[in-house]
C-alpha cells in the first residue's frame, strides 16, 4: 500500500529526482515557460504551486521554506515581490500544461508548462505595451521632425548659397559693363582723333601734291615760251 506516499518515482533515485525538479522550477520561475515531458509537468505543477502559495503568504519562514528549494535568490526575491500582484487572491490553478506532440528520437509526449497570471497583471502587461508603442510612436515622429527640420534646413542653406551666386553674378556682369563702358568712350575719342589727323594730313599732302603739280606745268610752260622765242 503507497498510503500517504505522493509524487512520481521516474525510475530516478530520490537525490536525483529532487535535484532535477529543483532545477526545473527554478527555470519555470525565471523564464516563465518550460517544455518538458508530460509526466515531469504534471509533477512539476505540484512544485510551482507550492512554491507560489509560499510567496503568497510572503513571511520570513517562506522566504527561506522557497530558498531551500530554487536555486538562486534572484528568483525567489522576484517571485515573493510580484506573487500577490501576478497572481492575485486565487487559490490554485497557477499553471497551465500544453501538450505538444512526440518528441523525435524516443517518441516521449512532450508539453510546454507555463505559469498563469491574473488578469490585473495582465491589464497592466498591455497598459504598459500600450504605454511603450506610445511612446516609441513619440520617439519615431521627434525623430520625424528633426530629420525634416534638417533637412528644411539644408534646402534654405542651398537656396542662400544660390541666391547669393545669382546676386555675385549679376553685380559682376553689372561691373564688367561699366568698365566696357567706361572703356568704349576712350577708345572711341581715340580712333576719332586719329582719323581726323590722317585726314589732315592726307588734305596737307593732296595739297602739296596739288602745289608741285602746278609749279611742274608752269615750268613746263616756261620752257615751251623760250623754246618758241628762240
Amino acid at each position: 500500500m503507497r498510503h500517504r506516499k505522493a509524487g512520481l518515482k521516474l525510475n530516478r533515485t530520490s537525490s536525483h529526482r529532487k535535484a532535477m525538479f529543483r532545477n526545473m522550477v527554478t527555470s519555470l520561475f525565471k523564464h516563465e515557460r518550460i517544455r518538458t515531458t508530460d509526466v515531469k509537468a504534471k509533477e512539476l505543477r505540484r512544485w510551482a504551486d507550492n512554491l507560489i502559495t509560499l510567496a503568497k503568504r510572503g513571511d520570513v519562514h517562506a522566504r527561506r521554506q522557497a530558498l531551500s528549494i530554487v536555486r538562486e535568490k534572484d528568483v525567489v526575491h522576484k517571485l515573493f515581490a510580484e506573487a500577490k500582484e501576478k497572481y492575485g487572491t486565487a487559490s490554485g490553478g497557477y499553471t497551465r500544461i500544453v501538450k505538444l506532440g512526440r518528441r523525435p528520437g524516443d517518441a516521449a509526449p512532450i508539453s510546454s508548462i507555463e505559469l498563469i497570471f491574473s488578469e490585473e497583471d495582465k491589464k497592466k502587461k498591455k497598459v504598459k505595451k500600450k504605454e511603450k508603442a506610445v511612446i516609441k510612436r513619440k520617439e519615431v515622429a521627434e525623430k520625424k521632425e528633426a530629420v525634416e527640420e534638417k533637412t528644411e534646413e539644408k534646402k534654405e542653406a542651398v537656396t542662400e548659397e544660390k541666391a547669393a551666386e545669382e546676386s555675385k553674378e549679376i553685380f559682376d556682369k553689372e561691373e564688367d559693363e561699366t568698365k566696357a563702358a567706361e572703356v568704349k568712350p576712350e577708345s572711341t575719342s581715340k580712333d576719332s582723333d586719329d582719323k581726323s589727323e590722317e585726314q589732315a594730313e592726307a588734305l596737307v599732302e593732296s595739297e602739296e601734291t596739288e602745289a608741285k603739280e602746278a609749279e611742274g606745268e608752269k615750268a613746263e610752260d616756261k620752257k615751251e615760251d623760250a623754246e618758241s622765242k628762240e
